[in-house]
């Protein structure tokens, strides 16, 4: 078996811990606050609805700011259509389109 450290040296009753490490583990504390996903008030729900509603009747361009547990996404394009049943809008840009769901959308202003 191993020999037993002799003293009261700091390897003896505790582990030491790198610079780059503490410093991993603490930019990784500040990002977890990011996986949270923020509640919006009645207010600003009804200002991104309105909004997403407007580029759909006027046919104007709309970026909206989509939540994602590890950043916040931007998508710029026009609304060609909206599912109320399921909360869904479907955003076009150039001959591309996405689904996305109204309820992860944290913003949404016309370009």
């Amino acid at each position: 078996m191993g020999k037993k450290l002799e003293g009261s040296g700091l390897w003896e009753s505790s582990r030491m811990m790198l610079p780059e490490n503490m410093n991993r583990i603490n930019r990784d504390g500040r990002e977890t606050w990011h996986s949270v996903k923020p509640v919006l008030d009645e207010q600003k729900l009804e200002e991104i609805e309105h909004t997403l509603a407007l580029s759909l009747r006027s046919h104007v361009r709309v970026t909206v700011v989509v939540f994602d547990p590890l950043e916040k996404k931007l998508f710029s394009g026009f609304v060609t259509s909206i599912h109320t049943h399921s909360r869904e809008i479907k955003l076009q840009w150039a001959e591309e389109w996405k689904w996305l769901n109204v309820d992860d959308i944290l913003e949404a202003y016309i370009v």
